[in-house]
Order: C-alpha cells, then sequence, then structure tokens
C-alpha cells in the first residue's frame, strides 16, 4: 500500500543522478475543500502543488519557497508554497472559462516567479517566461536558467491525488551525457496513472530494474496554513491606529480573509482599542498615533 502524503528521494548508483518522487492524497483533499475549482483549473493546482514539494527538497534551507504564476489569461494567478517543515499551500485565481490546451491559452502571457525566503538572511527570487504545453516546462527553464542542473519533471494530479517525479544530474568533473540521457529516457516512459498510484519501490524498479536504486525513508508531507491571529494583528498595527480606526467606523469592523484556508479574522472597534493599547503597553510611553 502506498504511504500517503510522502515524499522519497532516490539515487542511481554508479551514475551522477538522483532524484524525488512525491504523492499528495490528504494535503491535496485539503487544498480542495476550501474552494471550488473547475477541471482545468483543478488540474493546473494539483501540478503545481506537487511540483513546489519537488523543488523544496531539492534545497537545504529552514523557511518557504513559494512559486507564484501570473498572466493576462484566464488563469491568471495561481501561488504555491512549500516549507521546510514539509507543509504545502496552494490556491489559483480564474475570471472567466480555462480552455484546455497550452500553458499561454490558459495562463496567456505569463511569468513563473520562483522565491526562497529563509527565516534568516535574504530572500533569493528566479523568474522566467511561462511558455509550453505543461508545467513542468516551465519548472525546467527555471532549472536551467538558476541551477544550471540538468532537471526533468513529470507530474500528474486527479481528484484524489497529485504527483511528481523529479530526476537530477548531480555536477561532476567527467562530462558523462549519455549516462544522464539514458536515465532520463527511462524516466520519460512514466504514465500519469503510475505516477498516481504505484508505490515508490513499484515504480522505481518498473523504470530502472536494471539499475541499482537506493530508495531512503520516507518524508511525510501536510496540509498547513501560515496565517494566524498574531499575524493579522501585526498587520493590523502595521497600518496603523488612525487606518485602521477609520476602516471600522466606515465598514463597522474589520474583516480579514485567508485565501488559502478561508479562514476569517473579524475585529470590532473593543478589539481594535485593546489592540493599539496593549501595543502602546508594550512600547511605554506615548501615544497611539
Amino acid at each position: 500500500m502506498r504511504e500517503r502524503d510522502s515524499l522519497h528521494r532516490f539515487i542511481i548508483d554508479n551514475s551522477r543522478v538522483r532524484g524525488e518522487l512525491v504523492h499528495l492524497d490528504a494535503s491535496w483533499q485539503a487544498i480542495l475543500q476550501r474552494n471550488e475549482y473547475p477541471d482545468v483549473v483543478k488540474k493546473q493546482l494539483g501540478d503545481a502543488v506537487a511540483a513546489i514539494a519537488l523543488l523544496s527538497a531539492t534545497i537545504k534551507y529552514k523557511g518557504k519557497i513559494i512559486m507564484q504564476i501570473r498572466g493576462d489569461g484566464p488563469l491568471h494567478l495561481l501561488v504555491v508554497q512549500a516549507t521546510s517543515d514539509n507543509t504545502v499551500r496552494g490556491i489559483a485565481r480564474w475570471q472567466s472559462e480555462v480552455p484546455k490546451g497550452s500553458l499561454q491559452a490558459m495562463f496567456g502571457n505569463a511569468t513563473m516567479l520562483i522565491t526562497i525566503e529563509p527565516e534568516k538572511g535574504e530572500a533569493y527570487q528566479g523568474i522566467v517566461e511561462l511558455k509550453g504545453d505543461a508545467l513542468c516546462n516551465g519548472i525546467e527553464a527555471y532549472f536551467q536558467q538558476s541551477e544550471q542542473l540538468p532537471t526533468r519533471l513529470w507530474l500528474a494530479s486527479d481528484n484524489e491525488t497529485c504527483a511528481g517525479f523529479l530526476l537530477q544530474e548531480l555536477p561532476g568533473d567527467e562530462n558523462n551525457s549519455a549516462d544522464w540521457e539514458h536515465h532520463e529516457h527511462l524516466a520519460a516512459t512514466v504514465k500519469d496513472q503510475e505516477l498516481l498510484g504505484l508505490e515508490p519501490k513499484e515504480l522505481l524498479h518498473r523504470l530502472y530494474h536494471e539499475e541499482d536504486v537506493r530508495l531512503f525513508d520516507s518524508e511525510v508531507f501536510s496540509f498547513r496554513c501560515s496565517c494566524s491571529r498574531e499575524r493579522i494583528e501585526t498587520m493590523l498595527l502595521s497600518l496603523g491606529y488612525d487606518e485602521v480606526k477609520q476602516t471600522v467606523k466606515e465598514e463597522g469592523n474589520v474583516a480579514v480573509d485567508c485565501e488559502f484556508c478561508n479562514a476569517h479574522y473579524e475585529y470590532d472597534s473593543v478589539d481594535v482599542e485593546q489592540l493599539f493599547a496593549s501595543e502602546h503597553q508594550s512600547k511605554g510611553p506615548g501615544t497611539l498615533q
């Protein structure tokens, strides 16, 4: 039986090829439960969620990695995020019927921005123009531009599961392109249903039964949103007392909804006064202004 919500790393002995396999079930369902997505949008979001989990495992960091696609087409926004704690979340936004077809047909003229935000240090961003027939084409272009390591991805998703397979050539002194091409060719025979349904050992055996493949212990992934009342209150404090008070006067309260998990936060006039009074006391004498 396949492990749910897990990522496996593997290496192929006597080569400079490594890889990752990810299956997300419960966490993918948690994302779907928060919005009603058309099938075409659901497919792109599922592929992106699997992809961000794979990307998060290719780097060593403490923080989060975000992939954002913005375009002028019917599917105009897609955002997915993974953290070093192996959590994922994602949303998509569309404004009209999204056609099947190329990325340009769905997203229009679009760019893919991948941001790595470590808990300490500066953020790193890489941006590529989104081209090709599938999301994996854009991500492979990102790797070619930023990592300069030969990398291939295969992504699949349905109403139950999203899954991904990443293959990457490790850096080395010798030029052994034939070895990489051999393993890449074998990986390219994988079918969507195999990626979605087969257990990692079974899938790797089907692809590389003549190779010595070392499969490492799985890493568990889960859905988790990073929104919290504390974060919302920090945001309100940054806006300032006058602006928040004016919003309450005009709207009756301040309401904030999280797009990722649909959590709803609401503050009335009493809440706002208490929030800024507490901040005032923590900073010592002075005024709210």
